[in-house]
């Protein structure tokens, strides 16, 4: 599993992006991202997650590529549950 996360937007509207290889982790840290990712149905998200735009605010475009299927799926700040 791949995951890709740009960010873009905020003040300076720095764009920032991270890229994981699942495979690269730890063992009890990819297990524990890969039940994150099950329970969230991540698959079956729809893209975008639309939210009320707000200046200075970022916005999130998360890819994930597992066993041949790829789905991205574009989030504004707002709109993520508080972790």
């Amino acid at each position: 599993m791949y995951i890709t996360l740009p960010r873009s937007g905020g003040f300076n509207a720095t764009p920032m992006i991270k890229t994981v290889d699942v495979s690269a982790m730890l063992p009890n840290e990819a297990i524990q991202l890969r039940r994150i990712m099950e329970g969230a149905d991540f698959f079956n998200l729809p893209s975008p997650i639309t939210s009320p735009p707000q200046p200075d605010r970022f916005t999130y475009q998360i890819s994930v590529e597992q066993d041949g299927k790829r789905h991205s799926v574009t989030v504004g700040e707002t709109a993520m549950p508080p972790v």
